[in-house]
C-alpha cells in the first residue's frame, strides 16, 4: 500500500489514459486488486520456501516442534483467508485512490496529488519504524535483565563441580568410593546432599524463641553429608562448618543468611530451632545459596547432616591440577567398580545453573531475530519511498546544484522528511516500550532497573539505519548530472 501510494503520480497518466479509452473506475479497481493479489501469492509461495528453509533453526531457538501440516485443510483455509485479507488491505487504498484520478487534469499535467497524499505513506513508516524501535528496546532490555541475573553471587563455587545421582548400591559403599576417586587423584572433594540447583523437599513446623505463633514457616531443608560445606565452597558468616570432631552435630542446623533474617536473630549461632520433640543447635550461617530461580530472593533454607538413604545426589569438585576429560574418564571407570547395571549420568553444576535462564534467553532471541526482521521489512519501505522522492524532485536537485548547493546539502534536503518520521516513531515508541516491559520485569523481583540509555540507544540506532538507507539513494540522486536531469523530456 505504501509503495503503490508513493508511486501515484507517475501511474496518473496511465489511469487517465485507460479511462479515456473506455475503461470504468470498477475496472481500474479491479486491475489494482489483481495487482496486489498477484504480488500477494507470490509472497506465499516465497514466504512457503522461507519457512522450510528456517524452520529446523527456529524449532531450535523456541524449543519447539513445529512442523507444516501440508494434509491439515484448517491450514490451507487459513493461509487462504490471510492471502484474502492481506490482498485486500494491501491494493484497498491505492485501487480506490487512483481510480478516481481525473483524467482530463492528469493528461493535461495539471494533476497534482494535494496536500494530504502522503500522509498515508508517513503514518505506514510512523507505524513500522515503531514496531521496529520497540522491539529494538524489548531485546536490549532482556539481554540486561539475563546478564543482571547471572551475575547475581550464588554462595558457592561452581566451576568444576559436577552432579552425580546417588544410585542404591553407592549407599552402601560412598565412603569407598570417595576414597578411591580421592586416591585416583580424580576429584578434590566429595559430598551427598539432595539437590544443589534445585530444592528436593521443604518442611514446616519450626519453632523458635520470638517467633509470632500465627507466623506459618515452609522451609527447604536439605539433608548433607559432612563435607558438604568444603565440597562447594560456601562462606562461612559466622559460626562453624560442620565437623567430626562434634558428636553433637548430628542435632545441629546451618542455616543461610535470609533464615537468620527471617526469624530474626542478630546473632544466630547457639540458638535452637525446635521441630516437634526434637531440638537443633545452630552452629552456623553461611551466604545465601542460589538453588532456585535467579530472578527471585533465595529462601530461608536449612541445611542438617543426614543419613545417605534421604539423599538423592553426589556432587564432586574435579581436580583442578587434572584435565577435565580425564578426571570423568577415572569417576567412570571407578563408578563401574561399584555401580556396573546403572550407566553413568552426570551434568555440570554450572551448565544445570545455566538452564535456569533458558526461557529468557529464548525470548531474547527470538525477540532479536523479530527486530532484524521489523527493521529489514521497514528499510525496504524507507529505501522505496526514498527512491520514489529523489525521483519525484530530480529536477529540483538539478536547479539546486546549479545554483551551487552542496551535495551535503542536498543530503540533508532529502533526509529531513525521513528523520522527522524516524524521530515521530521513537517519541511513540519509548513510552509504550517503556510500559509494557516494566509490566515483564515486574514478573522478576530480581530484576533490572529499566535506564534511559537504553532508549537512547534505539533510538540513535534507528536512525542510524534511516540515515543509512535512504542515504545511499539520496547521495546517488545528489551526485547525479544536472544537466541530464534538466534536460530529461
Amino acid at each position: 500500500m505504501n509503495l503503490t501510494t508513493a508511486r501515484s503520480e507517475k501511474r496518473a497518466k496511465e489511469v487517465g489514459i485507460r479511462k479515456t479509452v473506455g475503461s470504468h473506475r470498477l475496472q481500474l479497481i479491479g486491475r489494482f486488486f489483481a495487482e496486489s493479489y498477484i504480488t500477494v501469492l507470490i509472497a506465499f509461495v516465497l514466504s512457503l520456501l522461507l519457512v522450510i528453509l528456517f524452520l529446523p533453526s527456529f524449532n531450535e531457538v523456541a524449543d519447539k516442534k513445529i512442523e507444516i501440516p501440508w494434509l491439515n485443510p484448517l491450514f490451507w483455509c487459513t493461509s487462504l483467508a490471510f492471502i484474502v485479507i492481506t490482498g485486500l488491505l494491501a491494493g484497498s487504498y491505492p485501487a480506490f485512490y487512483l481510480s478516481s484520478f481525473q483524467p482530463l487534469k492528469v493528461l493535461k499535467g495539471t494533476f497534482k496529488v494535494g496536500r494530504f497524499a502522503s500522509v498515508p505513506r508517513q503514518v505506514l513508516v510512523v507505524v513500522q519504524f515503531t514496531v521496529s524501535i520497540m522491539l529494538i528496546i524489548g531485546t536490549i532490555i532482556v539481554y540486561q535483565q539475563i546478564q543482571h541475573a547471572k551475575s547475581r553471587p550464588v554462595g558457592y563455587t561452581k566451576t568444576g563441580l559436577i552432579n552425580l545421582p546417588l544410585e542404591g548400591e553407592l549407599r552402601k559403599h560412598f565412603e569407598a568410593f570417595r576414597t578411591d576417586l580421592k586416591n585416583a587423584g580424580a576429584i578434590e572433594e566429595m559430598a551427598g546432599c539432595q539437590l544443589l540447583t534445585g530444592v528436593w523437599n521443604s518442611n514446616g513446623g519450626f519453632d523458635w524463641e520470638g517467633k509470632d505463633p500465627d507466623l506459618a514457616t515452609d522451609f527447604p531443608n536439605n539433608s548433607v553429608s559432612i563435607d558438604f560445606g568444603k565440597t562447594v565452597q560456601w562462606q562461612i558468616k559466622a559460626g562453624r562448618d560442620f565437623s567430626k570432631a562434634f558428636a553433637t552435630d548430628s542435632m545441629a542446623f546451618i542455616i543461610n543468611e535470609s533464615a537468620a533474617r527471617f526469624m530474626g536473630f542478630k546473632d544466630p549461632v547457639g540458638k535452637t530451632i525446635r521441630q516437634g520433640d526434637d531440638r537443633f543447635t545452630i552452629i552456623g550461617v553461611v551466604d545465601d545459596i542460589l538453588q532456585e530461580s535467579p530472578f527471585f530472593p533465595v529462601r530461608p533454607t536449612f541445611y542438617h547432616l543426614d543419613t545417605y538413604d534421604a539423599m538423592v545426589n553426589i556432587v564432586l569438585r574435579l581436580n583442578p591440577k587434572q584435565n577435565p576429560s580425564q578426571s570423568i574418564s577415572t569417576i567412570e571407570n571407578i563408578w563401574k567398580k561399584y555401580v556396573d547395571d546403572v550407566p553413568i549420568e552426570y551434568s555440570f553444576v554450572d551448565e544445570a545453573f545455566g538452564d535456569k535462564f533458558k526461557t529468557e534467553e529464548r525470548i531474547g532471541k527470538l525477540s532479536s531475530y523479530f527486530a532484524v526482521l521489523a527493521i529489514f521489512i521497514s528499510c525496504l519501505g524507507l529505501f522505496g519511498m526514498a527512491s520514489f522522492v529523489a525521483e519525484q524532485r530530480t529536477k529540483e536537485i538539478g536547479i539546486r546544484k546549479v545554483l551551487g548547493a552542496s551535495v551535503a546539502n542536498l543530503l540533508r534536503l532529502l533526509s529531513k522528511e525521513f528523520v522527522l518520521l524516524v524521530t515521530i516513531s521513537c517519541i511513540i515508541a519509548v513510552p509504550v516500550a517503556w510500559y509494557y516491559l516494566g509490566e515483564w520485569l515486574s514478573n522478576y523481583d530480581y530484576r533490572v532497573e529499566i535506564s534511559w540509555l537504553v532508549f537512547i540507544a534505539a533510538a540513535v540506532l534507528a536512525l542510524i539505519i534511516t540515515l543509512f538507507t535512504v542515504g545511499f539513494q539520496a547521495i546517488k540522486a545528489a551526485t547525479a548530472n544536472p544537466v541530464r536531469s534538466l534536460r530529461n523530456e
